[in-house]
């Protein structure tokens, strides 16, 4: 299956609470830190929630 690389480029302060759990339950923490997850419809839809904070390449 499909992996997706996901980087955080913007910074999740001043979010909405929403956006913010997306973004630690991706395993994000900081700006510039990227994660890979498997490409499945769970994780493309948290990745819709955070489209302006996130960055995303398919491996």
């Amino acid at each position: 299956m499909a992996q997706l690389k996901i980087t955080q480029v913007r910074s999740g302060i001043g979010r909405k609470r929403n956006q913010r759990d997306t973004l630690r339950s991706l395993g994000l923490k900081r700006i510039h830190d990227s994660v890979v997850q498997e490409d499945r419809p769970e994780i493309r839809g948290m990745v819709a929630t955070v489209p302006h904070l996130v960055t995303v390449e398919e491996i």
